[in-house]
């Protein structure tokens, strides 16, 4: 009787986890006896993978913020290569996550070649690191991609890669009740409101949502008729959160946890934390501004290693700056509010050029099949190891 087929899915951070969960639920549907496990959270558990870490409580962008988990880092890296050992899987998928990722990568390929590693997820070698192109091209068997022009970039690099498309065109909806939602939040559909989304790092939150609040106050005394609504990540806790808004409470800010999507869809603008969450705002179509903050250390280092004019993937993926971007010292209340505000006052046909932009710009990240299409690569790959 033959073993049923065993896959290892890495995915160390909250968005990861997401990608993660739909891929699982694909491969599930094209072979319903895969077992498949691995690192993830709360999303990849409930489609049914055997979970044995969760690195979502340690995800940072940094050097110095990595360095603050190192050890626990080292010791699931060890646990990852024990599972391997103990397990047998025909193939690996690694999601994002390139600082662990990669280098679990390459001992995989030194302690088990016959192992199969698949990344799902591309690391951001176009904007920084091409030198790991060549370690890409030594342990990577299939690289598939979210972006066409990332298959275009791996090719020229004879790196093999497929265009699978973008899982979030699957899961962001616009709200089918927005009537329901404005009576939700006490508004009416002429009201301006401006979404905050701060981040789902801990350390995004204690940076910039202060940064925000205090844009948000400047603007109540402008146009004291706008509101805000807070879009709270799953990651975040309430008590952190109530503990950065407690100065702020006389902005009445409504906090929202669940059905983001929904909440988001009814907005007039948004104030975005750099990252995914940037490409969900778009593919709704809610015209927004790009804010960052790192420690000076990572931003310094940052700035030495990446040469792209944009850091937001929407600007990155468009090719140009539809959104501005307010990074580290330009990320002021003052530069914030100001940029709001030109955008609130500015007619309805000008607005609209921006939401017809972000339709162009939602063509560009393929089809709502994108999991299943990552899971047809997949299911090809691992079926044609095991014939062998």
């Amino acid at each position: 009787m033959n073993k049923p087929t065993h896959i290892i899915i890495i995915a160390g951070e909250p968005s990861a986890d997401t990608y993660g969960a739909l891929l699982s639920d694909e491969l599930k549907r094209l072979q319903p006896e895969i077992i498949i496990s691995g690192i993830g959270s709360n999303k990849m558990r409930k489609a049914g993978v055997e979970i044995f870490a969760d690195l979502s409580q340690y995800a940072v962008i940094g050097f110095i913020e990595a360095l603050k988990h190192i050890h626990i880092f080292k010791k699931i890296f060890a646990l990852c290569l024990k599972k391997i050992d103990l397990l047998k899987p025909q193939a690996i998928i690694l999601i994002d996550f390139p600082g662990f990722n990669l280098r679990l990568a390459k001992k995989i390929k030194q302690i088990f070649p016959a192992v199969k590693i698949i990344y799902y997820v591309s690391p951001q070698v176009w904007a920084w690191g091409k030198h790991r192109l060549k370690l890409i091209q030594k342990v990577v068997d299939k690289m598939i991609v979210l972006f066409k022009f990332e298959a275009e970039f791996y090719k020229k690099n004879n790196i093999p890669a497929e265009f699978a498309g973008h899982p979030l065109t699957k899961i962001v909806k616009r709200a089918e009740d927005k009537k329901k939602l404005y009576t939700n939040m006490e508004i009416t559909k002429k009201d301006n409101i401006i979404a905050l989304l701060p981040g789902s790092r801990r350390g995004e939150i204690k940076r910039i949502f202060p940064l925000m609040l205090k844009s948000a106050v400047l603007i109540a005394k402008q146009m004291p008729e706008t509101k805000f609504i807070l879009l709270k990540s799953t990651n975040i806790t309430e008590q952190t959160v109530q503990k950065i808004i407690k100065p702020y409470l006389f902005l009445k800010i409504k906090i929202i946890d669940r059905n983001i999507y929904d909440y988001l869809s009814v907005c007039t603008y948004a104030w975005v934390c750099s990252g995914t969450a940037t490409l969900e705002t778009a593919i709704l179509e809610i015209p927004m501004l790009i804010v960052y903050k790192t420690s000076c250390v990572t931003w310094f280092l940052s700035k030495m290693l990446i040469k792209l004019p944009f850091i937001g993937i929407v600007n990155i993926v468009a090719g140009e700056k539809i959104f501005p971007e307010f990074i580290q010292f330009q990320a002021t209340p003052k530069n914030i509010a100001n940029c709001s505000i030109n955008f609130l006052n500015t007619s309805y046909m000008r607005q609209n050029k921006f939401k017809q932009k972000l339709k162009c710009l939602r063509q560009e990240l393929g089809t709502q099949d994108a999991a299943k299409k990552a899971a047809l690569i997949i299911h090809k790959i691992i079926t044609k190891t095991a014939k062998k």
